[in-house]
């Protein structure tokens, strides 16, 4: 296939996903390159160890993620899109993908990661859940994240979409224009 074909093959996969179950996509587009690029330039391709991405969509992020310099295998994509999740597995040899539940990680990891992680990027429209399961969200992935790692959050708010855990502390790393609608790149981060 060429980039032009898998950009329309993804656009209708998002399209009948976003008709199919709107709460759980939460954008009218995919995530734009830029976007992907300014996420992407948060998690740190030096630090040793796994890099986990949730809610990958389309993959727009995950090959942004692997164009930074992590290696497929260093990468787990958790989906909960059986379309989306395959789609992935074929585009991305040797990334590892799990369909499954970003909200349940204990499950949906299993065994498979005791390791902490060198980065965590979260695709989720987290706008889209109540502040309480939100707040459980993002304390279950700061718990998960090696010391002084990222946890990259995007969200379409003019705040972040959660306050910081105790004894971490969230910045706006980025204000993406050029995405439909305007994004903000939220990292939280151990102080």
């Amino acid at each position: 296939m060429t980039a032009r074909t898998d950009t329309l093959t993804d656009n209708l996969r998002f399209l009948r996903a976003l008709i199919a179950r709107p709460k759980q996509i939460g954008a009218l587009a995919p995530s734009s390159r830029a976007l992907a690029r300014a996420i992407a330039h948060q998690i740190d391709p030096d630090r040793p160890g796994p890099v986990l991405e949730l809610g990958p969509g389309t993959g727009v992020i995950t090959s942004a993620i692997l164009a930074r310099g992590i290696a497929p295998e260093r990468l787990t994509v958790i989906e909960y899109d059986a379309d989306f999740a395959a789609a992935i597995a074929a585009r991305f040899h040797g990334v590892q993908v799990i369909q499954g539940d970003a909200f349940d990680l204990t499950r949906t990891l299993g065994a498979r990661h005791c390791e902490l992680f060198a980065g965590i990027v979260s695709g989720i429209p987290l706008l889209n859940f109540p502040v309480s399961r939100r707040q459980t969200y993002v304390e279950s992935l700061t718990a998960r994240l090696a010391p002084d790692a990222a946890l990259v959050q995007f969200s379409y708010g003019m705040h972040a979409p959660v306050l910081a855990p105790p004894g971490h502390g969230v910045t706006c790393a980025a204000l993406v224009w050029a995405n439909l609608p305007p994004a903000r790149v939220w990292v939280y981060r151990k102080i």
